[in-house]
């Protein structure tokens, strides 16, 4: 019998973020208001936007969840409360709920809702999956310390719960005191009872090599970590962010059903990189054509930490691959804003944009056919021909090209 692919899930902190996660082959969206979820700096809907943003997602037939994921105080509960009034007549397809007084509150306002539990509920056992699920959570973001053994029989042990995993994006070491650091360190995890403090341990660097800057803690010799040192100061404590784009056929034979990417704050450029990769990988399986250095190469061109397998692998198998150096990075140049007649579009222009330099279109499933020298021209915002147009501005490309499509990247 053949396994149905998992669903991508992919991050939209505003409406430009939404559209560029859904034209690049999201299946599902998350996103959040103005209030009462873990972004909230990151814009967030109105009501009217979320309605539109629904209506956006099912004329593409996808999904949005809305995520309802804080941890209230008292004081947070008549805001909640006014929320879930809201989400009860809205079009979403699912609420994200990770407390369980929050959950309550849903099942009492908007009963016909779908919920998901999100990851801060940290389940990371058949028995919890079973508590949850004898409450009507229909999916469980599991624990992200779990690795592939124990996330394999959890998808087993509870064939009837829905299970979903993040596969790319920061990685948080710390939620409310739940920190991870001595996990990862130490294999002690706090959430047992066993932290060994490693965030109070003093470290030097060893090494700067290549801009890897080599890590040492005081109390053993060797190498801790590697970070990629490019400026004066760097990422100590989130050294690495999430990739786990090599093991899509393993998620799709093990009935995990959706795949999620962090990043609701991150660009609408980062957003269509990387939905484009895993979008492309995810069909990629189904048609036993896997090009995992294409994948990785296209998420080194747009990383900015060191990619790495995190908790999904053991310790002593972990894989970490550098950002590309900026010198072999293709920067996005431009977005296609709409048409303006035949062969004359709108652009956003979001780093120079020069006549003389050959651009590549971003055009999902990795396609990136080029632009040569000579085969478009550029204008600004009155129709004048310039040799380049600056960030922030507004201006036109001319050209023939069959692959422009509104809202597609242009890179170069």
């Amino acid at each position: 019998m053949t396994k149905k692919l998992p669903e991508l899930l992919c991050p939209a902190g505003d409406m430009d973020r939404l559209d560029s996660a859904l034209l690049y082959g999201a299946d599902a969206c998350y996103l959040g208001g103005k209030k009462h979820s873990l972004r909230a700096s990151s814009g967030g809907f109105d009501w009217e936007e979320l309605e539109t943003a629904c209506s956006k997602a099912h004329a593409k037939n996808a999904s949005i969840y809305y995520t309802l994921n804080i941890l209230p105080h008292e004081q947070h509960l008549a805001g909640v409360e006014e929320s879930l009034e809201h989400l009860a007549e809205s079009s979403v397809d699912g609420l994200i709920i990770a407390d369980p007084g929050v959950l309550r509150m849903a099942r009492r306002i908007a009963p016909q809702k779908s919920i998901h539990l999100s990851t801060q509920a940290n389940t990371s056992n058949s028995e919890a999956v079973g508590f949850w699920h004898d409450l009507g959570i229909e999916r469980v973001n599991v624990a992200r310390e779990l690795g592939a053994h124990a996330i394999s029989k959890l998808t087993k042990a509870y064939p009837a719960m829905e299970f979903e995993v993040f596969v790319h994006g920061a990685m948080c070491l710390a939620l409310s005191g739940r920190c991870l650091l001595s996990s990862w360190m130490n294999q002690r995890p706090a959430n047992l009872g066993e932290c060994t403090h490693p965030c109070r341990f003093e470290y030097k660097g060893i090494e700067i090599q290549d801009m890897r800057l080599t890590v040492e803690e005081g109390m053993r010799e060797g190498p801790t970590w590697d970070i990629t040192h490019e400026g004066p100061h760097s990422a100590f404590w989130a050294p690495e962010d999430l990739c786990l784009v090599k093991y899509m056929r393993w998620f799709c034979q093990n009935n995990v059903a959706s795949l999620k990417i962090e990043g609701r704050m991150k660009t609408p450029s980062y957003v269509a990189h990387v939905v484009d990769v895993y979008r492309t990988a995810i069909n990629d399986v189904a048609s036993k054509q896997f090009r995992y250095d294409e994948y990785i190469r296209e998420l080194q061109n747009t990383a900015s930490r060191n990619l790495s397998t995190g908790f999904f692998l053991p310790k002593g198998h972990r894989k970490s691959v550098s950002p590309l150096p900026k010198k072999d990075c293709t920067p996005i140049v431009a977005k296609l804003v709409q048409k303006e007649d035949d062969s004359k579009w709108q652009i956003a222009v979001r780093s120079p944009f020069r006549a003389d330099r050959p651009v590549q279109v971003m055009v999902p499933g990795l396609k990136r056919p080029v632009l040569p020298v000579g085969s478009f021209q550029l204008e600004n915002h009155r129709g004048e021909a310039v040799d380049v147009v600056h960030p922030g501005m507004f201006g036109f490309i001319r050209c023939e090209s069959p692959d422009f499509a509104e809202g597609l990247f242009l890179r170069g």
